[in-house]
């Protein structure tokens, strides 16, 4: 599992809190970081040859459809270089609506050119008012535009983003959404794959400084929660497999980059802020969080740092046997595949399995014990009453 970071954006939407830069603010650095990039790829090659299962290729950020084709087809012959190109089972690449209705089919037909076959886009919400509250650049109208673009240029595995859980928006603005997007966006082509999350206040987000200020109250849990109900019931009727606590799939369609996230498969992560992770080693480790430093770090030593860490590296940190065991627990209790029986006993409170199959937040499938469904929702405290 390979993952590139991207740190650009057009603008900052109102809930992210993950690193980014402006293009106003950091356009004239697109160059340098592709090279930088293609040189720590050539500086990982032995991580990334480890990283094989599975064999994926993920390019997030950010927004990575603010960089021009040829630096998305160079990264991705970099890693090709490494592999080969038929090494990667699956290439996503996250787009926004406005650069793909912008740019148009020469785009899109650029990127599946450069093995691009699978897109995640970021619509959020089909509402202009809901759109504009989140600070995104495009309406309801481009990301129609943008998705009838991905279909007429051939991508056959879109994944569409939605975002539940906003006080100012009314269960019919939310149903109303999920149902457009299931549908395709008008054209009833639906897409292979849709991912919804709650609006979280990320620290150092516009989001969690109108919390501070008094300026925005988050949603009720029971808002919340009845808005997952409608989402997961909706979406089951129109066919989709839930699979994991945020993800929906048509059969055959689930996301095999995010599956290894949840089964604990090592990964690595390529540019600046990228983590990545080890099993072998038990190492978690972190690229240096600024544009500015990871440039810095790629041109002044192409080798390795006196502790043995990457030049780029910010940090790591070597997980115990305990932690290890959380993660792999936490992560498998996301999906609906669930954790292996034994594993779960040998690694959680004494009773504790016993009691939440009791109460009805565990279920067994096959080996496994699994969070049921309805249970998705509080399914971090279901979580924590295990350890």
């Amino acid at each position: 599992m390979v993952y590139v970071h991207v740190p650009f954006c057009g603008s900052f939407c109102t809930y992210c809190g993950f690193y980014s830069e402006t293009m106003a603010s950091a356009g004239n650095c697109i160059g340098p970081y592709c090279r930088a990039l293609e040189g720590e790829i050539r500086l990982r090659k032995d991580e990334i040859l480890g990283a094989d299962s599975p064999d994926t290729l993920y390019i997030g950020g950010g927004t990575p459809s603010v960089l021009p084709p040829d630096c998305i087809g160079s990264i991705a012959e970099a890693l090709y270089a490494v592999r080969g190109r038929a090494g990667y089972e699956e290439f996503t690449v996250e787009v926004n609506p406005e650069d793909i209705a912008e740019k148009g089919l020469p785009y899109v037909r650029a990127l599946a050119a450069a093995g691009v076959d699978r897109i995640s886009m970021g619509v959020q919400s089909l509402d202009d008012n809901v759109l504009k509250w989140m600070n995104r650049r495009h309406d309801a109208a481009t990301a129609r535009r943008a998705y009838r673009i991905l279909r007429e240029a051939g991508i056959s595995n879109i994944s569409l983003d939605l975002i539940f859980g906003i006080s100012s928006m009314p269960d019919r603005i939310w149903l109303s959404s999920l149902k457009e997007a299931a549908d395709g966006l008008g054209t009833g082509f639906p897409p292979e794959h849709i991912s919804a999350y709650q609006l979280s206040v990320e620290p150092g987000s516009v989001l969690g400084q109108l919390v501070s200020s008094g300026k925005y109250a988050e949603a009720s849990d029971v808002c919340c929660s009845r808005q997952y109900d409608m989402l997961c019931g909706f979406l089951a009727e129109a066919g989709y497999r839930h699979y994991e606590i945020s993800n929906f799939a048509l059969p055959g369609h689930e996301a095999r980059h995010n599956s290894g996230y949840w089964t604990h498969s090592p990964y690595v992560g390529l540019g600046p802020a990228a983590h990545s992770f080890s099993l072998s080693g038990r190492r978690r480790s972190w690229n240096v969080s600024s544009l500015s430093g990871y440039l810095a770090a790629s041109s002044e030593r192409p080798d390795l740092l006196p502790d043995g860490a990457p030049v780029f590296s910010g940090g790591h940190e070597i997980l115990t046997d305990r932690q290890l065991a959380m993660e792999k627990i936490m992560l498998g209790l996301r999906t609906d595949t669930g954790v292996d029986e034994g594993y779960l006993r040998e690694n959680t409170r004494a009773g504790a399995v016993d009691r939440a199959l009791e109460s009805g937040s565990l279920c067994r499938s096959r080996s496994c014990l699994r969070i049921p469904e309805v249970r998705f929702f509080v399914s971090d405290n279901i979580i924590a009453e295990l350890f």
